[in-house]
């Protein structure tokens, strides 16, 4: 049996046929755990870690980052008995793509940072690279780093070509020179921040970082790419810009993929699908929001995120367990009603909106649940939402208040009957108590597919959350 072994990019989701490398977490000659962490890949429902299959040596990489590489192509190939000895080239293993040797460059091997060429050692000793940054299952948690006593200098991950055949051309790596230098003879900068850079159209070896160790920054990026300059400072405030890079033409042009890609496909299925409707309602949430007030002065929750949303999600789900229809799907000639609800949360996020959900929402107590809404958040935030955390939702909140918008007409996710926007919680004038007070006020908007759930109980199902907003307490002494 080979010592050699490829490992494949794995089917990552529900009907997910290819991906792109974000980020190599590993380099040629790294020793690797099972199932540590060695690519970050994005698909068209998230960004991944892959974990590694085998432990051992990464022996060869066949895709840069950046590049799109279909479910079941190889994309990595490991030593698994690193101590065994020379390893004999393999004429089974893929040679690297042309992208590949299109970008070489160099990266240290045991403190070794002059270029060679591809195919074996440089003269001197010197070890010729691939630029590559080498996921984690839907489970998994990224690991701690292990790190040298000395900082390594540069920050870049670099890859080595398997053997070249005897036919292939030798292609000349270009110095480091070439892209610039910075702390170790690098560019310093974040995967993120190269693709930010990337999709920008940003050079990183024009800039000069303003990040520790002169390392590149999203900031430093993005003041490029509005045409600011980047000079260092010894102390400069962290400004955030978002505007556009235009060319000469005055045009900017977004390549619609990943993420964004597939949530135009779906809500132009579900709009043209589904017959929506949406109904409004206006809300007095004062005594919600005292309530709330009294939650985070227990001691218990003292250190739990606790917002307005964490009450409109209990009140869906008790209000879901009143109308048990609202909770169910359209599958052409029948309907089906689903006894768990998997509550999905829309979260806005840099590559584009998201919706996961948390799993059988209806089971946890009020604790669990703020929990696990501050979990899927936190991580949907930083781009890291496993793709089985965005299958199998069943009812959906839209958070539109944190822009500052009092409600709104969204659209169902696909597979789902009823999704409800939660506006912003203003201060307005209203009738209390037969005087006329400055009450805490909000908007509810709520869209059902109107083939399943009619008037009558979406307007039950949309007074039911009103109601539980409106005075907590008693509702729950009520229905439970």
């Amino acid at each position: 049996m080979s010592r050699i072994k490829e490992f494949n990019l794995p089917d990552l989701g529900e009907g997910l046929t290819e991906g792109e490398i974000l980020a190599w977490l590993v380099k040629v000659g790294d020793t690797i755990e099972l199932n540590q962490p060695i690519v970050e890949v994005e698909t068209a429902k998230a960004a991944v870690e892959i974990p590694a299959k085998w432990a051992g040596q990464v022996h060869a990489i066949f895709h840069q980052a950046g590049t799109t590489v279909e479910v079941g192509s190889a994309i990595i190939a490991i030593d698994t008995q690193p101590g065994a000895g020379p390893v004999e080239p393999q004429a089974d293993l893929p040679a690297p793509s042309a992208a590949s040797l299109a970008a070489v460059e160099v990266a240290p091997a045991e403190g070794a940072v002059e270029p060679g060429l591809i195919g074996g050692p440089a003269p001197g000793g010197r070890t010729a690279v691939l630029v590559g940054y080498g996921p984690r299952t839907t489970a998994a948690k990224r690991r701690p780093r292990k790190t040298d006593a000395t900082p390594a200098a540069p920050v870049d991950r670099a890859v080595v070509a398997p053997p070249k055949p005897a036919d292939m051309p030798t292609v000349t790596a270009p110095r480091l020179h070439d892209r610039g230098t910075r702390a170790g003879g690098v560019v310093l900068a974040k995967p993120p921040v190269r693709k930010l850079a990337k999709d920008l159209g940003v050079d990183l070896t024009a800039l000069t970082g303003t990040g520790p160790l002169g390392s590149i920054t999203r900031d430093d990026v993005q003041l490029a790419a509005a045409g600011a300059v980047t000079a260092p400072e010894p102390a400069r405030a962290t400004v955030t810009t978002t505007a556009p890079s235009f060319g000469a033409d005055r045009e900017q042009r977004i390549p619609v993929k990943g993420v964004r890609k597939l949530t135009a496909a779906n809500m132009v299925a579900s709009a043209f699908s589904a017959p929506h409707v949406t109904e409004f309602l206006t809300v007095d949430v004062t005594r919600s929001m005292k309530a709330l007030d009294r939650l985070r002065a227990l001691p218990e929750w003292r250190e739990v995120r606790v917002s307005p949303l964490l009450l409109v999600a209990k009140a869906v789900l008790l209000a879901v367990r009143r109308h048990p229809m609202v909770n169910s799907t359209w599958a052409g000639d029948e309907i089906v009603v689903k006894e768990y609800v998997n509550l999905g949360i829309a979260a806005a996020t840099e590559r584009g909106l998201i919706v996961p959900n948390i799993k059988d929402a209806g089971r946890l107590s009020l604790r669990e649940l703020a929990d696990a809404m501050t979990g899927l958040v936190q991580t949907a935030k930083t781009g890291r939402t496993a793709p089985a955390d965005m299958s199998g939702g069943t009812l959906t909140i839209t958070n539109v208040g944190v822009f500052g918008v009092d409600t709104g007409t969204p659209i169902l996710p696909p597979g789902e009957s009823a999704i409800l926007a939660f506006g912003a919680v203003r201060e307005m004038p209203w009738v209390h108590k037969g005087k006329i007070r400055v009450r805490r006020v909000t908007t509810l908007g709520l869209s059902f597919d109107h083939r399943i759930i009619d008037g009558e109980l979406g307007s039950k199902f949309l007074r039911d959350v009103g109601a539980f907003l409106a005075d907590p307490e008693a509702t729950l002494l009520a229905w439970t």
